[in-house]
């Protein structure tokens, strides 16, 4: 099993672990419960080291991702980031990825954990006569996120200290844009996307500074509530904020549309996956219920409608803040409407669930 850079910082803040891709990963810390509002109302501060970070570069960087990626990237300025699919020949997802141009020919392209090797094979193959390098430089590169209202100003005090230092103001750094900068000296990367809901920040930087970027931020932060968190109350944050995870919403057999991302996919140009990136007109669709009282739905629950299995439940749990059960699942079509009175079978019991848009949960701009 594969360990993080940060293992040892875990242990010693009291960590729960768990096999997660084949990584050693804390799932909590205090309670699940606890971190998650933590994110809601403070911050929570997240190691993602076990993400797969590939490096795209070269002359044809940008022609090569059109053809191997379903986006379209040559509009794309220096210093954004890009929420894309890595699609098989069929067209269904072998991958969801955010995508980073760092310099005019230079990309960073971040696959989830469980896929590396997916991710690297299919990028490796699709290599055949463009002028690129790819390079799978996960082992010596560390993720650090801190997610939350109180993210933002945790960065700030330390640019104000002068131990992160942005190339440009980080007040810049709007939502899905990266930055160079350094840190006590180190160079890494800071951007700003996130998978919580909640505005936030990532870091990425080589696997020896690992430990020195956690600690800062949790010692800068712990004025303003900031606390580590796991992957438990990563999956709540996320269910909340209606984002998908691979293996449960995503996998090879998902046609982008049916999962709601057809606007990811490009509208011109050839990619690999094109040809069948389209869903059969009866395939089962991504939608949202909510149900009343305690009973979370679980992954693999049927849905059922008029007394027919009619979907199945891929993620679902109590929301820690809103109170109420929150549930993902695929549905046929004809009762994925707005509003449709389902019901999900939750151990012999018809739970009523109401069929409802992403997100659950979207967070109040604070001014």
């Amino acid at each position: 099993m594969r360990s993080s850079p940060l293992e040892s910082a875990h242990e010693a803040a009291g960590a729960t672990f768990t096999d997660f891709a084949g990584y050693r990963m804390p799932v909590r810390y205090s309670s699940d419960l606890a971190e998650h509002h933590a994110v809601r109302t403070a911050a929570g501060v997240f190691d993602l080291s076990h993400m797969a970070e590939v490096g795209v570069s070269g002359p044809d960087a940008v022609a090569f991702l059109d053809h191997a990626l379903a986006g379209s990237f040559g509009a794309m300025p220096v210093g954004r980031a890009k929420y894309s699919l890595l699609l098989a020949e069929d067209g269904g997802i072998l991958d969801d990825l955010v995508v980073y141009r760092t310099g005019e020919d230079v990309f960073l392209v971040v696959a989830n954990a469980a896929n590396r090797v997916v991710a690297v094979d299919a990028l490796t193959e699709r290599v055949a006569g463009f002028d690129v390098v790819v390079s799978d430089d996960s082992d010596s590169t560390a993720l650090v996120a801190i997610q939350g209202p109180a993210a933002a100003g945790t960065l700030d005090a330390l640019v104000v200290a002068d131990r992160l230092q942005p190339e440009t103001p980080l007040d810049e750094l709007r939502y899905y844009r990266v930055l160079h900068a350094l840190f006590d000296g180190a160079e890494v990367l800071v951007a700003r996307t996130g998978y919580t809901g909640e505005d936030g920040f990532e870091i990425y930087s080589d696997t020896d500074v690992a430990t020195v970027i956690w600690d800062a931020l949790l010692e800068t932060g712990a004025d303003r509530g900031v606390v580590p968190a796991g992957l438990a109350a990563r999956d709540t944050l996320r269910l909340e904020a209606g984002m998908p995870l691979y293996g449960h919403e995503l996998d090879p057999t998902v046609r982008p549309a049916q999962a709601g991302l057809g606007r990811v996919v490009a509208t011109s140009g050839s990619f690999v996956g094109d040809a069948g990136v389209q869903p059969a007109e009866d395939a089962r669709v991504l939608v949202g219920l909510v149900t009343e009282g305690r009973r979370a739905p679980r992954a693999g629950y049927d849905v059922v409608h008029d007394g027919q299995v009619v979907g199945t439940v891929t993620s679902g749990a109590l929301s820690p803040t809103l109170g109420h059960p929150v549930a993902m699942a695929f549905v046929d079509p004809a009762v994925a409407g707005e509003g449709q009175l389902l019901h999900i079978d939750v151990r012999g019991t018809a739970i009523p669930s109401i069929v409802t848009p992403f997100p659950f949960y979207r967070r109040t701009p604070r001014g």
